[in-house]
Protein backbone atom coordinates (compact mmCIF):
# COMPACT_ATOMS: atom_id res chain seq x y z
CA UNK A 1 0.00 0.00 0.00
CA UNK A 2 1.35 3.40 -1.02
CA UNK A 3 1.83 6.14 1.45
CA UNK A 4 -0.36 9.26 1.15
CA UNK A 5 1.64 12.20 -0.17
CA UNK A 6 0.34 15.63 1.06
CA UNK A 7 2.21 17.78 -1.52
CA UNK A 8 0.58 15.89 -4.42
CA UNK A 9 -2.88 16.41 -2.93
CA UNK A 10 -2.07 20.07 -2.34
CA UNK A 11 -0.95 20.52 -5.96
CA UNK A 12 -4.12 18.88 -7.25
CA UNK A 13 -6.22 21.11 -5.00
CA UNK A 14 -4.39 24.26 -6.24
CA UNK A 15 -4.87 23.21 -9.88
CA UNK A 16 -8.58 22.68 -9.25
CA UNK A 17 -8.97 26.06 -7.51
CA UNK A 18 -7.00 27.92 -10.20
CA UNK A 19 -9.19 26.33 -12.88
CA UNK A 20 -12.31 27.46 -11.06
CA UNK A 21 -10.95 31.01 -10.73
CA UNK A 22 -9.96 31.21 -14.40
CA UNK A 23 -13.35 29.81 -15.41
CA UNK A 24 -15.22 32.33 -13.27
CA UNK A 25 -13.17 35.24 -14.61
CA UNK A 26 -13.66 34.04 -18.17
CA UNK A 27 -17.40 33.71 -17.66
CA UNK A 28 -17.60 37.19 -16.15
CA UNK A 29 -15.52 38.64 -18.99
CA UNK A 30 -17.55 37.13 -21.84
CA UNK A 31 -20.96 37.30 -20.18
CA UNK A 32 -21.00 40.35 -17.91
CA UNK A 33 -23.93 40.80 -15.55
CA UNK A 34 -26.87 42.76 -16.90
CA UNK A 35 -29.10 45.22 -15.15
CA UNK A 36 -32.08 43.68 -13.44
CA UNK A 37 -34.48 46.18 -14.97
CA UNK A 38 -34.22 48.51 -17.92
CA UNK A 39 -37.40 50.36 -17.00
CA UNK A 40 -36.82 53.95 -15.92
CA UNK A 41 -38.51 55.13 -12.79
CA UNK A 42 -40.42 58.39 -13.04
CA UNK A 43 -39.07 61.29 -10.97
CA UNK A 44 -42.18 61.24 -8.79
CA UNK A 45 -41.82 57.51 -8.11
CA UNK A 46 -38.09 57.90 -7.42
CA UNK A 47 -38.80 60.71 -4.96
CA UNK A 48 -41.52 58.69 -3.20
CA UNK A 49 -39.20 55.67 -2.85
CA UNK A 50 -36.35 57.91 -1.67
CA UNK A 51 -38.51 59.49 1.02
CA UNK A 52 -39.88 56.13 2.08
CA UNK A 53 -36.39 54.62 2.38
CA UNK A 54 -34.78 57.55 4.20
CA UNK A 55 -37.70 57.72 6.62
CA UNK A 56 -37.35 54.02 7.43
CA UNK A 57 -33.56 53.87 7.63
CA UNK A 58 -32.96 57.14 9.49
CA UNK A 59 -36.16 57.02 11.57
CA UNK A 60 -37.26 60.51 10.58
CA UNK A 61 -40.12 62.16 12.41
CA UNK A 62 -43.01 63.60 10.40
CA UNK A 63 -41.65 67.11 10.97
CA UNK A 64 -38.21 66.08 9.70
CA UNK A 65 -39.77 64.36 6.71
CA UNK A 66 -41.60 67.57 5.76
CA UNK A 67 -38.33 69.51 6.00
CA UNK A 68 -36.59 66.91 3.82
CA UNK A 69 -39.40 67.23 1.26
CA UNK A 70 -38.99 71.02 1.17
CA UNK A 71 -35.22 70.63 0.78
CA UNK A 72 -35.76 68.21 -2.12
CA UNK A 73 -38.20 70.64 -3.75
CA UNK A 74 -35.77 73.55 -3.40
CA UNK A 75 -32.94 71.44 -4.82
CA UNK A 76 -35.08 70.30 -7.74
CA UNK A 77 -35.94 73.92 -8.56
CA UNK A 78 -32.30 74.94 -8.42
CA UNK A 79 -31.27 72.03 -10.67
CA UNK A 80 -33.93 72.94 -13.24
CA UNK A 81 -32.84 76.59 -13.20
CA UNK A 82 -29.19 75.58 -13.62
CA UNK A 83 -30.05 73.23 -16.52
CA UNK A 84 -32.12 75.92 -18.23
CA UNK A 85 -29.31 78.46 -17.88
CA UNK A 86 -26.77 75.91 -19.15
CA UNK A 87 -28.96 75.01 -22.15
CA UNK A 88 -29.39 78.69 -23.04
CA UNK A 89 -25.63 79.29 -22.91
CA UNK A 90 -24.94 76.21 -25.04
CA UNK A 91 -27.59 77.27 -27.57
CA UNK A 92 -26.09 80.78 -27.72
CA UNK A 93 -22.59 79.39 -28.32
CA UNK A 94 -23.95 77.19 -31.12
CA UNK A 95 -25.68 80.12 -32.76
CA UNK A 96 -22.49 82.20 -32.56
CA UNK A 97 -20.58 79.35 -34.21
CA UNK A 98 -23.10 79.15 -37.05
CA UNK A 99 -23.03 82.92 -37.52
CA UNK A 100 -19.24 82.85 -37.84
CA UNK A 101 -19.48 79.99 -40.32
CA UNK A 102 -22.14 81.83 -42.35
CA UNK A 103 -19.76 84.80 -42.60
CA UNK A 104 -17.07 82.72 -44.33
CA UNK A 105 -19.38 80.83 -46.71
CA UNK A 106 -20.05 81.89 -50.26
CA UNK A 107 -23.66 82.85 -51.13
CA UNK A 108 -24.20 79.62 -53.10
CA UNK A 109 -23.02 77.58 -50.10
CA UNK A 110 -25.42 79.13 -47.59
CA UNK A 111 -28.57 77.18 -48.59
CA UNK A 112 -26.64 73.88 -48.42
CA UNK A 113 -25.21 74.78 -45.01
CA UNK A 114 -28.66 75.79 -43.71
CA UNK A 115 -30.10 72.48 -44.93
CA UNK A 116 -27.19 70.61 -43.32
CA UNK A 117 -27.79 72.34 -39.97
CA UNK A 118 -31.53 71.79 -40.18
CA UNK A 119 -31.05 68.06 -40.83
CA UNK A 120 -28.54 67.84 -38.01
CA UNK A 121 -30.88 69.59 -35.56
CA UNK A 122 -33.71 67.25 -36.52
CA UNK A 123 -31.47 64.19 -36.04
CA UNK A 124 -30.38 65.48 -32.62
CA UNK A 125 -34.02 65.95 -31.56
CA UNK A 126 -34.83 62.37 -32.58
CA UNK A 127 -31.82 61.00 -30.71
CA UNK A 128 -32.82 62.79 -27.49
CA UNK A 129 -36.10 60.86 -27.30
Amino acid sequence: MKRWNPPVALYLFLVFISGAVVGALGYRTYKPPTASSNARVSPEEFRRLYLQEIKARVNLSDEQLQKVESILEETRTRFHDARDKHNQIVKQIGEEQRAKMRAILAPEQLPKAEQFWQDRDQRNKQNKR
